[in-house]
């Protein structure tokens, strides 16, 4: 007699061949996970970074005037007699001479803070502008402008010979200050310390201070020459600008 042995059937899943791990999707899950929380402590650590850093320089900008101590509104200004780059020292006039530009802009006298002469004050002329002020007490004695273009130069040798000693004289050409010029009224400028009173002509540019009887020349002078190749203005050279402190003469 045949003996019969009955096998139990098999289920689907012991049908089945094992999965791999690279099926597996547990794995995925992980590693998907990590990234994600990768990811979000790097943004955490950037944001915490940026907050920071911001956090410092507002604290700096605004405790940076606290170290430095209190901050003041307005900026003094130190106020120069006559505009003067500088201060002068105790026993010095300070001065400010500006030519005339072309026969358009008259010129310019300032002494110790006071405007002598200029356009506003109305009180320029064409040719010679001078101001006669006392070197001891700084005070104006005179003022005039000699036209010498078609004037009378007499009056300016006149003028020039009656100045006393102790006296500085402030000069400011204005269109055109040589035309008339004449031997006698170079040699009583080279007195009061020119140097270029002997070329002054037509259409020059000249600023001086000097006084009578001088030892040396002024080192208070500036010229230009009248010259068409090199003028500023159509005709005229550019303007000039003479500034300083001159000593207080004591007696």
């Amino acid at each position: 007699m045949t003996s019969l042995h009955l096998l139990a059937p098999k289920s689907p899943a012991a049908t089945r061949p094992p999965l791999s791990p690279a099926a597996s999707p547990l794995p995925r899950m992980r590693v998907s996970g990590l990234f994600q929380f990768l990811a979000f402590i790097f943004v955490l650590i950037i944001s915490f970074v940026f907050i920071r850093s911001y956090t410092s320089i507002s604290m700096k900008n605004t405790r940076l005037p606290r170290w430095l101590g209190p901050v003041s509104k307005e900026i003094p200004v130190v106020k120069t007699k006559c505009g003067l780059s500088k201060s002068c020292p105790d026993n010095f006039f300070a001065f400010k001479i500006s030519s005339g530009a072309a026969n358009v802009v008259g010129p310019s006298i300032c002494f110790e803070d006071h405007v002598i002469i200029s356009p506003v004050k109305d009180n320029v002329g064409r040719g010679l502008n001078i101001a006669l002020v006392n070197g001891v007490t700084g005070a104006v004695l005179r003022q005039d402008s000699f036209d010498m273009y078609s004037g009378d130069p007499s009056l300016l040798v006149k003028f020039l010979r009656e100045i006393p000693a102790d006296v500085l004289v402030l000069v400011a050409s204005y269109d055109d200050p040589g035309t008339k010029m004449n031997d006698e009224i170079r040699k009583l400028f080279s007195n009061l310390g020119s140097s270029y009173a002997k070329q002054l002509g037509f259409r020059d540019s000249w600023v001086f201070l000097g006084a009578r009887d001088m030892d040396n020349k002024s080192p208070f002078e500036q010229f230009l020459k009248n010259d068409p190749g090199k003028n500023k203005y159509d005709g005229w050279p550019e303007l000039l600008e003479l500034e300083g402190c001159v000593p207080r003469k004591v007696i």
